[in-house]
């Protein structure tokens, strides 16, 4: 299985522990922070949404400007544009970056954030309207002939694109959302399913859900888990820098009523998405699973996103990180705790145990087959 490794883009500089900094759109950071991943030996970044930052389709385009190989798996929210347009935004950004664009599509968690657009669909709605988006989104990449759609939130008539994805037949997708909904459509849609870092058994359960969903259809989907990692030259030493992280956290606050950078959402409420209840249920029973797994930040945070950690020393975390290869996990994307050293610190760590890691993992594959 091939294994590809991403990091994350925002268009400024913040994390858990570092209060935000500089413009919201900050030309600087974004270039130097795609270049720093590119150097590294990452495959790709993520480009996160959020109801009130700086549109990750023109801070794709601007990374994209100073780099050559690097990939863009731009997140994006349904609903807001019409997805024939939308369809011919991702072609075009498609070209322009000659075929390294990736689409990831989430479709919005919180009423409150999605209020700030406009949106006031409620949770399942929200899912069956990315379900048409995404059939009309496909149809515009592929069809030679223009197309009609009458759907419960969309009504399309001679919908067509000139310009198709460089990408053939179509740009990837990847899928985020673990609630029943959610996983109909990831079943009928995704190309790369997308967990949060969750114990093995969760993972497992997860993969194990979506595969018996998409095997009717047809569907073979490949899977990705964003985990954060905090790495030492010690084990003892990662376990230190991993408790301080979490009551930086908790000082810093980024998710506290009184944070602009995400709108102000509290950690005091009970999450609305599957996805966190479910970080909270396995936070719940311990600071520390599968060995390694460390929830301080999730519990810090009440678990709004990415906030799971495998610590330990490179040889450590790489092996927790191949585990989840062994179920078939082949994408990881990683965000560590100070964006200005983690591309270059993963680069030099832990990038190429996980390269050698998979590629032993293959060849005794192999050989067992043979």
């Amino acid at each position: 299985m091939a294994i590809e490794l991403y990091g994350t883009l925002y268009p400024r500089l913040f994390s858990e522990v570092i209060p935000a900094q500089g413009q919201a759109f900050d030309v600087a950071h974004i270039e130097h922070t795609a270049r720093a991943h590119e150097d590294a030996g990452f495959d790709g970044v993520l480009l996160p949404h959020n109801a009130g930052w700086a549109d990750n389709f023109l801070t794709a385009a601007r990374a994209a400007g100073v780099t050559t190989s690097l990939k863009f798996l731009l997140a994006h929210r349904p609903g807001f544009i019409a997805p024939t347009l939308a369809a011919r935004k991702l072609a075009t950004l498609d070209h322009f970056t000659a075929g390294r664009l990736r689409l990831h599509v989430i479709t919005g968690g919180r009423d409150a954030e999605q209020q700030r657009d406009g949106d006031y669909l409620a949770h399942d709605e929200r899912y069956a309207r990315t379900d048409e988006f995404l059939d009309i989104v496909r149809r515009i990449w592929t069809s030679p002939q223009p197309i009609d759609h009458a759907g419960t939130h969309y009504r399309v008539a001679d919908a067509f694109s000139e310009l198709k994805p460089l990408q053939k037949p179509a740009i990837p997708i990847s899928f985020g959302g673990a609630s029943e909904p959610a996983l109909n459509v990831a079943a009928r849609h995704a190309d790369l399913y997308a967990l949060w870092g969750e114990t093995l058994a969760g993972a497992a359960e997860l993969i194990a859900r979506v595969r018996a969903l998409a095997r009717p259809l047809g569907r073979d989907p490949g899977f990705s888990i964003s985990i954060r990692t905090i790495v030492a030259d010690t084990e003892a030493e990662a376990w230190r820098r991993a408790r301080e992280i979490a009551e930086q956290t908790r000082e810093v606050g980024l998710w506290s009523p009184k944070s602009k950078v995400f709108g102000g959402h509290t950690a005091s409420l009970r999450p609305e998405n599957e996805g966190s209840r479910r970080l909270l249920a396995q936070a719940a029973q311990g600071e520390v699973l599968d060995e390694r797994l460390f929830m301080g930040v999730a519990n810090a945070t009440n678990a709004p996103g990415n906030t799971t950690a495998l610590v330990g020393t490179p040889e450590q975390v790489s092996e927790a990180l191949l585990a989840y290869y062994d179920l078939g996990i082949t994408n990881f994307l990683f965000r560590g705790f100070d964006p200005r050293t983690d591309a270059a610190e993963y680069g030099r760590a832990l990038l190429p145990l996980l390269r050698e890691g998979a590629t032993r993992r293959d060849a005794a594959a192999r050989r067992l087959q043979a």
